[in-house]
């Protein structure tokens, strides 16, 4: 299984960015996706995640600002930021928890992508 993701980029305080990750390989089903992400000199941290179903779940210090959605049909998830703050600057990771057709139940990394948030 293979994650791809996309959208980082230099952004100036107050600004937007969305990220997108899509899922490919041998998927039978998906139970959760969520985004990550680790700052410079600090541990990698939960930003927001989506559950079968849809329920989610966000970080204290994204909520109001970053919404986590995703599209099934494309094995898709996205993640608007709004309002961003320097203090978002961070390599973010998508992550997968999904079930194989042999009832197996495994986790995949994306590669990251870079947020700068500075003026």
């Amino acid at each position: 299984v293979q994650l791809q993701a996309s959208g980082g980029g230099l952004v100036q305080p107050g600004g937007s960015l969305r990220l997108s990750c899509a899922a490919s390989g041998s998927i039978f089903s998906i139970n959760v996706m969520g985004w990550y992400r680790q700052a410079p000199g600090k541990q990698r941290e939960l930003v927001a995640a989506i559950i079968i179903g849809g329920k989610t779940n966000y970080a204290d210090s994204v909520k109001g600002r970053f919404t986590i959605s995703r599209d099934n049909a494309k094995n898709t998830v996205y993640l608007q930021m709004n309002s961003l703050k320097p203090e978002d600057t961070a390599v973010y990771y998508c992550n997968l928890l999904y079930n194989t057709a042999t009832g197996r139940a495994l986790g995949s990394w994306g590669q990251g992508t870079l947020v700068t948030v500075s003026s």
